[in-house]
């Protein structure tokens, strides 16, 4: 469904615009870091989240600084209902029907929602059904690489909104606008001592990029399916409650996981709400894969095996046995960039220049994350996309 979708959008676009015919490439980025210039919209902000604290209390200090841009994003989503379904009605349903399942939430999630709703004033059900988003359809580019010293370096791009509101006037989508002033770095601490690190929308409980130091670094990006997250979504409504929601999963990882065997463990054989792709990343020599998810299991761990040649893994939205959708292809001009940087002089730096070339920089782009588990850093910047740019 999500490949036809791409097929029309690319058919309209393409009918009023010759910039968005794909594939709209570029040659491989050098000398974008320090961040600089179009592309770079600003650093992202740094908070603290207490888990000693109660989960209600937790993301208060959070969401008192973005409130507004919660409450706009919410509206916006308001308005795409609105769209689909006139008179609010669809927006109705939500405020009726999904704060009935909070409390079936495993802990301390659902509590944390409830405390979000609380500060920002946004109705529960509102506040869940963000919460769920990602569950859903998210588009994203993350790869975990090995230097000539053995040292790993993650670098993911997040991307979200399709379909969600495009702007003709300013040329780009307008939910992922709106989610750029709502990305935060935060800090997980108990007993005063950082537990992880993450990047996250301001509102979102869950973990999409993360790194616990000297542990393992985190990413997830979605895969496409026809068992997909709307059927768990739903079996979760109706009452079967085996699985676990994706977002939860990698959170409930970065918080307890104490090794990369372990944290690739967890990944692979948890039953989920939706199909995933896990990238990982560890500590010593040869610690980097990617998890090819499906709802019940583990497809696929493809890992770096540097005597074989492959330093690096790198993912997008397609399984890597596979040839990524044409209009869609990410991982090519990707590759391509990481290839020539090679492996001697993969680093922070390098990486970034690599999800800084079109199109793995493209419209939907919000953030850009780095990190390096030994040092234990985690830097996130956000990102626009001059045109001419790819819609995705």
């Amino acid at each position: 469904m999500a490949r036809f979708l791409l097929l029309i959008l690319t058919v309209l676009f393409a009918a009023t615009s010759s910039q968005f015919i794909p594939p709209y490439t570029e040659d491989c980025r050098t000398g974008t870091y320090p961040p600089s210039g179009p592309t770079f919209k600003g650093a992202v902000s740094w908070y603290t989240v207490d888990l000693d604290l109660p989960p209600k209390d937790r993301w208060t200090a959070v969401i008192a600084d973005k409130k507004t841009e919660l409450v706009n994003m919410i509206q916006a989503i308001r308005d795409l209902a609105d769209a689909f379904v006139p008179g609010g009605k669809l927006v109705q349903l939500v405020d009726v029907t999904l704060p009935l399942i909070v409390d079936t939430l495993p802990y301390p999630f659902g509590d944390e929602i409830k405390g979000i709703a609380a500060a920002s004033g946004v109705p529960l059900g509102e506040v869940i059904l963000f919460n769920i988003f990602y569950e859903v359809f998210t588009v994203c580019t993350s790869a975990v690489a090995e230097d000539a010293n053995g040292n790993l370096v993650h670098g993911r791009n997040l991307d979200f909104g399709l379909f969600m509101g495009w702007d003709a006037k300013n040329k780009s989508w307008v939910l992922s606008e709106l989610l750029k002033p709502l990305v935060v770095n935060v800090d997980f601490t108990r007993n005063k001592r950082t537990v992880f690190k993450s990047t996250n929308f301001a509102g979102y409980v869950g973990m999409l990029t993360g790194i616990k130091p000297n542990a393992f670094t985190l990413t997830m990006n979605e895969r496409f399916s026809l068992d997909g997250g709307y059927i768990g979504i739903l079996e979760w409504i109706l009452g079967k409650r085996d699985g676990i929601w994706m977002s939860f999963l990698t959170r409930s990882v970065l918080e307890n996981a104490t090794s990369y065997e372990e944290a690739k463990f967890r990944l692979a054989q948890t039953k989920l709400l939706a199909p995933a792709y896990f990238i990982l990343g560890g500590n010593s020599t040869g610690e980097g894969c990617i998890i090819t998810r499906s709802r019940l299991t583990s497809l696929d761990i493809l890992e770096i095996d540097a005597k074989r040649g492959r330093w690096f893994v790198l993912e997008t939205n397609y399984d890597h046995w596979k040839e990524p959708l044409f209009l869609d292809d990410r991982r090519t001009p990707a590759v391509k960039c990481m290839n020539r940087t090679s492996r001697a002089n993969i680093s922070l730096k390098t990486m970034y220049d690599v999800l800084s070339t079109k199109p793995v920089l493209n419209k939907l782009t919000t953030y850009t994350t780095l990190m390096q588990v030994s040092s234990g850093t985690l830097e996130s910047y956000i990102r626009d996309c001059p045109s001419p740019c790819m819609p995705w």
